[in-house]
């Protein structure tokens, strides 16, 4: 089964192009331990939010760039065990220097629970994060369901919604304070794939006029710790 490592870092914005040099060499190494493939958004669209955000996800600082990316595995083990190797190869000494504060980089695995479409041809992102009540899983995918067919009607390509299942605490930052989870809440990492922005903040203005004055059902989570934020591809192995 499918498997993602699902990252979220602060990246000074001057070192684009570092980062961008960064990513392209990493690639092979995670090739070679079993990736199927690696995504790297750069934030272009992160609001700022009245309990969480990403910005405060990753204690951004003043011109720095939020980075959504992900790793795809074939499954768990692959995945654990190239997560491993990469910790003691010798050829990641020779990958450009991290251009960019790792202590404040937070990552897991996560499992996917809903998939739809495709991000294959995606020239904008919509990354999201929250934490979900572990007992509130089907109904949280069940929504998923519905979410997804008005971004699809609104020209989305894809969708993917993952549950955490190995994420880890970290020392400075992690996916559980990034989202406030609370006791048996469960973190998620999830994106939106569409071909450009000016489609996705189309279909965005066209829901929510569809949804004035609708009563909106109960979400499964605490809307008010979700964030979300608008992205453009960077580095997508698939097209290399």
């Amino acid at each position: 089964m499918t498997y993602f490592t699902g990252f979220v870092a602060a990246v000074p914005t001057a070192n684009k192009d570092k980062y961008t040099d960064h990513v392209t060499a990493v690639w092979p190494l995670f090739e070679s331990y079993g990736a199927n493939r690696m995504v790297e958004t750069w934030g272009v669209d992160v609001p700022k939010g009245k309990v969480t955000d990403f910005f405060g996800a990753v204690q951004a600082t003043d011109g720095e760039t939020i980075v959504f990316s992900w790793v795809e595995w074939p499954d768990r083990a692959t995945a654990d065990a190239g997560m491993e190797r990469m910790q003691e190869d010798p050829a990641m000494q020779q990958v450009p220097e991290m251009p960019f504060d790792g202590k404040r980089v937070i990552y897991g695995g996560f499992a996917p629970i809903f998939e739809a479409g495709t991000c294959d041809g995606a020239g904008y992102y919509q990354g999201f994060l929250l934490a979900v009540p572990e007992q509130n899983k089907a109904p949280y995918v069940d929504m998923a369901l519905e979410g997804w067919k008005l971004f699809e009607k609104g020209g989305a390509l894809g969708m993917v919604e993952n549950w955490g299942e190995d994420v880890p605490r970290g020392k400075v930052t992690d996916f559980y304070r990034a989202t406030k989870a609370e006791t048996g809440e469960v973190p998620v990492f999830s994106w939106s794939a569409w071909p450009d922005r000016a489609t996705c903040d189309a279909a965005a203005k066209a829901m929510e006029a569809e949804m004035e004055g609708m009563d909106m059902p109960k979400m499964p989570f605490d809307g008010m710790r979700m964030m979300w934020a608008g992205f453009e591809a960077l580095f997508d192995s698939a097209a290399v």
